[in-house]
């Protein structure tokens, strides 16, 4: 839930996510029950079922939810003005986006072995690979793209908590983006 908006005024549906998400990223899936999801987000446990009849139906939302953002920042890669190298480059730090968190939310899951959530994750590494794929016109170009990513995103997640050194200036990012143009075929 963004910080900014009054609860009252974010649908219960939405803080109810929210409220999952946050408890994901902060404590995993244990500390995520339904009764601490209530409390999170300021609502009843009647009014959590009444949204999501089981904590399997609240995953289900929040995967949807995360694939829906994910679908949104591939089109946004495909379509970028600079390119979707570019693009995807500086788009991999964290923010503490929706999408961040939602990712990181499903990332919680898929440690604990959800298969649902370890589906979603994997279809939107595909859906970002086949869009890199499609710009540079090479499978393993695109993959050591991606991996990059990746890593810009892990070392920025840990920067966020003080565990690595937040080097991501645009200075530094716009170097990044000229070596991996060395990388790319020639076409």
């Amino acid at each position: 839930m963004s910080k900014n908006v009054p609860a009252s005024s974010v649908p219960t549906r939405d803080r109810l996510l929210d409220a999952f998400e946050e408890l994901l990223v902060e404590g995993g899936e244990r500390s995520a029950t339904l009764d601490a999801v209530a409390a999170a987000a300021a609502v009843s446990k009647g009014g959590l079922l009444y949204h999501f009849s089981s904590k399997g139906a609240l995953i289900e939302g929040m995967l949807a939810r995360l694939d829906a953002l994910a679908k949104e920042d591939a089109e946004n890669i495909r379509t970028a003005p600079a390119g979707p190298v570019d693009y995807l480059i500086r788009t991999s730090v964290h923010t503490g986006s929706p999408l961040d968190r939602a990712y990181i939310a499903g990332s919680r899951l898929a440690q604990g072995r959800d298969p649902r959530a370890m589906q979603v994750l994997g279809d939107i590494r595909r859906r970002w690979l086949s869009v890199i794929e499609d710009a540079v016109h090479d499978p393993d170009t695109a993959e050591a793209i991606m991996l990059i990513s990746d890593g810009l995103y892990v070392n920025s997640s840990l920067a966020e908590h003080e565990l690595a050194p937040q080097e991501h200036t645009a200075e530094s990012m716009t170097r990044l983006i000229t070596l991996i143009g060395r990388i790319l075929p020639q076409t």
